[in-house]
């Protein structure tokens, strides 16, 4: 049976009908409200910026996990997997747009030249409580949708820019003390491969023979860059991906097993009870 891959959304699952489908910029709050999915695992086909002004909570980011708080400001890249946990009082703004978008009024060598879309370095930096540059452009792009104004698009691309710009000189100092532009890298690598090959392949040394490293050594980088063996990611992957299914799908167990590569439904219940401490059946009956 084929399984299906980590979902991809495109930008057109958020955008209003009717509206452009090149961005989209909404708060934080009505966006988790209208999609609250949103929290599971995924990955998206355009640029991703998270602004958050009130909350607590993680943003995990290709696997690495980061802690969220006001003045938290996220950048995420096509193709990156990503999901989060929020408090009930986060606030904030999101921000959505595509290459095409971009690339309208600016160059694509300057796309290429951020550095927190690149995956050896952080995706995120941290605004001081006082910022008063960046924060208001959001407020601006948030307030322009709400404008019938003909050239909004334009006016948009502008902030775009000025916030991608303004972000970059803010940067330097946000990665002082980050761990190795070579060890992210290759977590970041291998989370991208476990979301696309975690259902049928659950052994760390098959991730390692694919980034050309021992099993030992894909271990060592995981645990100092995650203080979690590459194996403990493995079973997290896993077990959210069972989580979700039997949160929010109508499969059996044994479909849930079988789409997750279990040979035998006992076996997966014995696994999930494992790291979750209750069987399938009863996670489902609480959830």
């Amino acid at each position: 049976m084929k399984t299906p891959a980590l979902p991809v959304l495109a930008i057109h699952s958020f955008a209003p009908a009717g509206t452009n489908h090149w961005y989209y910029v909404q708060q934080l709050a009505a966006h988790v409200r209208q999609f609250p999915h949103v929290r599971e695992p995924h990955a998206h086909d355009f640029y991703l910026l998270l602004c958050v002004t009130q909350g607590q909570g993680t943003h995990t980011i290709d696997q690495i996990t980061y802690e969220l708080q006001p003045g938290s400001l996220f950048f995420l890249a096509p193709g990156q997997a990503h999901s989060w946990a929020l408090s009930a009082d986060a606030q904030g703004f999101i921000l959505f747009f595509t290459a095409e978008f971009y690339l309208q009024y600016y160059p694509a060598s300057r796309l290429a030249e951020y550095p927190f879309f690149h995956p050896a370095f952080p995706p995120v930096i941290q605004l001081p409580p006082a910022e008063t540059d960046i924060l208001p452009l959001f407020e601006r792009m948030y307030g322009e949708e709400k404008t019938a104004a003909p050239n909004r698009a334009e006016v948009v691309g502008a902030y775009v820019y000025l916030v991608l710009e303004l972000a970059t000189r803010a940067y330097p100092r946000a990665v002082a003390g980050a761990p190795s532009a070579y060890g992210l890298q290759q977590v970041r690598a291998f989370g991208l491969l476990l979301d696309e090959h975690f259902r049928t392949e659950k052994s760390v040394r098959f991730y390692a023979a694919s980034l050309a490293l021992t099993a030992n050594h894909l271990n060592a980088i995981c645990r100092r860059i995650l203080n979690k063996t590459a194996s403990d990611l493995i079973h997290e992957r896993v077990v959210a991906e069972a989580k979700r299914q039997l949160t929010h799908s109508a499969q059996s167990v044994a479909q849930v097993a079988d789409a997750l590569g279990f040979e035998e439904a006992s076996y997966f219940a014995r696994y999930f009870k494992k790291y979750v401490g209750q069987t399938p059946e009863a996670f489902r009956h609480k959830h």
